[in-house]
C-alpha cells in the first residue's frame, strides 16, 4: 500500500523546487535559448549591428570539410577519454576492493585526482610529456622513442586524450568501488566453490550487476568529454598541431572569441548540444535495454 505525501500549504513544493527551476532557467535554459537565437544572426564583431540569415550559419558549417575533421577529432576524443578512464577505473576498483590491509588509504589515494581541475590536470601531463626536459618524454626517448606532440598530431591527441582521462578515473573509481561493495559476498563465494577463478568470477557474476553503474557512467563521461574538456585543450595544445586536436567544443571557443564570428559559433554551440542530447537519447533508448537492474 503506497501512501501519498500531502503538504498542508498547497505552494510548498513548488516552493522547495524553485532554487532548483532558478538555476536550469539561468544557466542552461536561457543561455541555450540565446545561442539558437544567436545562430540565426550574423554579427559585427562588437555586437553592434546584426542580420537575421536564417540558417546560413549551419549551411556554411555542413559545407566546410574542416568542421566534419574537428567532429572526427571529438569522436576520437570522447571515446578515448571514456574507455581509458571506465577500463582502468574498474580495474583499480577491482584491486582496492581486494586488499584487506591499509584499504581506505588506497582508497583514499585514487580519489584524490578528482579534485584535480581539468586545466590543472592538463599543465601538469604537459610538464610530464614537453619535449625538452619533460620527464616522461626523456624516459620515452632513452628508449628510442621520439616523443614531440608539438609536431606530431597523434602523440597530441594521446596526450590530451590522458591529461582528461587522469582526473576522471578518479569519478568514476568512486562509483565502481561502491557497487563493487554493494554485491552480496555469498554470490562470489558461492562462484568461488563452483571452481570459477578470479576472471570468471568477475566477468560472469561481478561484470553484470555492475551494467546499471557502466551505463551511467558511459553517460556522464560522454557528456563530460564534449563539453567540460575545453581547459585540457586550451591548455595542453590549443588544438594543435594544425587541427590535429580541435575539437568541437574548442572550436566554438576559437571561432566566437578569437575569429569573433559570433553567428558561427552559436550555430555550433546549438549543433554541438543536439549532438550530445541525441547521443544520450540513444543510450537510454537501445544500450538501457541491456543493463541489468
Amino acid at each position: 500500500m503506497h501512501k501519498n505525501v500531502t503538504f498542508k500549504n498547497p505552494w510548498l513544493p513548488y516552493l522547495l523546487v524553485l532554487p532548483q527551476m532558478a538555476v536550469t532557467i539561468v544557466f542552461f535554459i536561457w543561455p541555450a535559448a540565446q545561442a539558437l537565437k544567436q545562430s540565426f544572426l550574423v554579427e559585427d564583431a562588437f555586437g553592434l549591428s546584426s542580420e537575421f540569415v536564417w540558417f546560413d550559419n549551419f549551411v556554411a558549417l555542413f559545407t566546410d570539410p574542416a568542421y566534419y575533421e574537428v567532429m572526427i577529432n571529438t569522436a576520437l576524443f570522447s571515446i578515448g577519454v571514456t574507455v581509458v578512464t571506465m577500463v582502468v577505473a574498474m580495474l583499480l576498483a577491482v584491486m582496492a576492493d581486494g586488499v584487506l590491509r591499509g584499504k581506505r588509504t588506497y582508497q583514499l589515494l585514487l580519489t584524490w585526482p578528482y579534485a584535480v581541475a581539468p586545466a590543472v590536470a592538463g599543465v601538469l601531463w604537459l610538464f610530464l610529456f614537453n619535449p625538452s626536459n619533460g620527464v616522461l618524454a626523456l624516459a620515452l626517448r632513452t628508449i628510442g622513442y621520439n616523443w614531440n606532440h608539438y609536431l606530431n598530431g597523434e602523440q597530441a591527441m594521446a596526450l590530451v586524450i590522458t591529461a582528461a582521462a587522469w582526473p576522471r578515473i578518479a569519478y568514476n573509481f568512486i562509483f565502481f568501488l561502491a557497487a563493487l561493495q554493494s554485491i552480496p559476498r555469498s554470490l562470489i563465494e558461492a562462484a568461488a566453490i563452483d571452481g570459477a577463478g578470479p576472471a570468471r568470477r568477475f566477468f560472469s557474476v561481478m561484470f553484470p550487476l555492475l551494467s546499471p553503474t557502466t551505463f551511467f557512467l558511459v553517460v556522464v563521461n560522454l557528456v563530460y568529454a564534449f563539453f567540460e574538456t575545453f581547459g585540457v585543450i586550451h591548455t595542453v595544445t590549443q588544438g594543435g598541431p594544425g587541427t590535429a586536436t580541435e575539437i568541437l567544443v574548442y572550436k566554438v571557443f576559437k571561432d566566437g572569441f578569437i575569429g569573433l564570428d559570433l553567428g558561427s559559433s552559436a550555430a555550433q554551440s546549438v549543433v554541438l548540444m543536439v549532438i550530445v542530447i541525441g547521443l544520450t537519447a540513444i543510450q537510454f533508448k537501445y544500450i538501457e535495454r541491456k543493463v541489468q537492474y
